[in-house]
């Protein structure tokens, strides 16, 4: 049975699902969220996950909801991806949801998703200073190391590359950050990677 995900192009949250499932060879097909148009605060959305945000996957009977669940699921489910180490990739998945992504997030849509007179330049800037310092922590973790939580890459790696590939700019750029330029390219050149706008329905192209 093909799992279904719930998700748009543009949430790097659900990136971290459907790369994770891409890469290991987990039979899924996206459903898309039409999240600018309030679809995901709809009562219909809602009845899928009452905390009204992608990604969603439904696999036969299940329904799971926040990224680095799904990815654990993935990972138990295949047996690959999971690494060696729970706890180092736990560490990991857990960092990133809080000193990365959930800023990162966050960030870029207040810097590109909101009309112009509407971006708080004192919130973004704040951001902006909190995720310099988890830049430096991910950069100098991969200085002496290929991968975040293993000699292999993990579903740590998806969690935390999950808005690093997006063209909208928050405040990351590659060129200052070495060995995160490196390990994203590393990614990149895995079998089967796609970028989040190839892999996921919905960009701001589809929305011109």
């Amino acid at each position: 049975m093909t799992a279904q995900l719930w998700c748009f192009g543009e949430s790097g949250n659900a990136y971290k699902a459907a790369l994770t499932m891409e890469l290991a060879g987990y039979a899924w097909e996206p459903v898309k969220v039409d999240f600018f148009n309030g679809e995901a605060r709809s009562p219909a959305f809602r009845a899928i996950n009452p905390m009204g945000e992608v990604p969603v996957l439904r696999d036969g009977g299940l329904t799971l909801t926040q990224s680095a669940v799904i990815q654990l699921h993935v990972a138990e489910r295949t047996g690959r991806l999971g690494g060696t180490d729970r706890s180092e990739v736990l560490r990991w998945l857990f960092w990133d949801n809080h000193k990365l992504s959930g800023v990162a997030g966050s960030t870029r849509f207040l810097s590109n998703f909101l009309p112009p007179e509407k971006r708080p330049a004192e919130v973004i800037a704040f951001q902006q200073g909190r995720l310099k310092a988890a830049y430096q922590v991910l950069n100098d973790h991969l200085s002496a190391r290929d991968w975040v939580a293993d000699t292999a890459p993990t579903i740590a790696d998806f969690a935390c590359c999950g808005y690093l590939y997006y063209p909208e700019p928050f405040g990351f750029d590659r060129s200052d950050w070495p060995h995160i330029d490196a390990w994203l390219d590393r990614i990149a050149g895995l079998p089967g990677w796609k970028h989040p706008y190839d892999l996921m329905p919905g960009s701001p192209a589809d929305r011109a």
